[in-house]
């Protein structure tokens, strides 16, 4: 017959201890892998931007340790400490193609969040009928313009845009990326407003507000973590967007995108020059996600984002 044996309470709590903090580096542990793993490109990004050509070819990965950092990169932008005082017109150019990059996609991001956030707030709340089509039909037709590849439109917005002048203008991408993100928008933002209970809006119209004067005061400020969210994810879109912009751009709108891709040449690809327009560009994105991270984690655990 099998004895249970009995711990002293001074080693079971050790027992105990051990096997919580066994844990806890387990999960830590997994977690800083995972870290290193999303952060590694974005390091290899910038460190390929202070590289010569043969440390790029020999795969070095730690300045100071495997080779010397150069200007190499950024030099060629004009952004080197050598020529940032100096005209460049290399540098004019890529401040050109950053202000239409933020102009166009805080723009579309912006009219996408706010047209995105009206239209899921009345799919949630209201019941429409538009022939056979009811509120889960018309949220399922949102969503299925993501099916549509981008290649697809080309030709229709080809035309169209020559049609209405509004090729290769600011208010032409603007427009477009704006239809190409509300449907993630509106995805988002409908499941945020369903996660808000009804009775909030009902006891403000009993205090005598109105649909819009609930919806303002009441609704809006619990749901702005989720519109955080979405502009986020909006943004990052259509920062990153490059077939249309490639397409319907020529001289006046065109976007950082094509600049990073026009870095390739007939000698091959110029990775350090590459490497800094790339890094240069993504940038802002990653001081906006410091900067509003609050919203992005509040938004997901609100469930604004699956």
């Amino acid at each position: 017959m099998s004895e249970t044996p009995i711990f002293r309470d001074g080693e079971a709590d050790r027992r105990y201890r051990m096997q919580w903090f066994a844990s806890r580096f387990a999960i830590y542990g997994i977690l800083a892998v995972w870290a290193v793993i999303c952060l590694f490109p974005i390091y290899w990004t910038a460190t390929t931007s202070f590289k010569m050509a043969p440390n790029v070819m020999q795969g070095h990965l730690v300045p100071w340790w495997d080779y010397q950092p150069k200007w190499l990169g950024w030099k060629s932008l004009g952004l080197s400490p050598d020529t940032i005082g100096a005209s460049s017109t290399v540098r004019d150019e890529f401040l050109k193609r950053f202000t239409n990059s933020a102009i166009t996609a805080l723009a579309s991001s912006t009219l996408a969040v706010g047209l995105g956030t009206l239209a899921a707030y009345g799919l949630s709340r209201f019941r429409y009928r538009f022939g056979p089509m009811r509120n889960d039909d018309i949220s399922f037709f949102f969503v299925s313009q993501l099916i549509l590849p981008p290649v697809v439109l080309a030709l229709p917005f080809l035309v169209l845009y020559k049609a209405l002048a509004l090729l290769d203008t600011r208010i032409g991408l603007i427009l477009l990326y704006t239809l190409t993100v509300l449907p993630i928008v509106i995805w988002i933002m409908k499941d945020q407003f369903a996660s808000i209970p009804t009775e909030l809006e009902e006891a403000a119209m009993v205090d005598g507000l109105g649909v819009w004067g609930a919806f303002l005061t009441i609704i809006l400020p619990i749901a702005l973590p989720g519109m955080v969210a979405a502009f986020i994810l909006s943004l990052v879109l259509t920062w990153n967007e490059y077939f249309f912009a490639a397409l319907l751009t020529s001289t006046h709108a065109n976007t950082l995108p094509v600049m990073v891709a026009s870095q390739t040449g007939s000698q091959g690809i110029n990775w350090w020059s590459m490497a800094a327009l790339s890094f240069a560009a993504i940038l802002p994105l990653i001081v906006i996600a410091a900067l509003l991270e609050r919203f992005i984690i509040r938004g997901m655990a609100a469930g604004a984002v699956k």
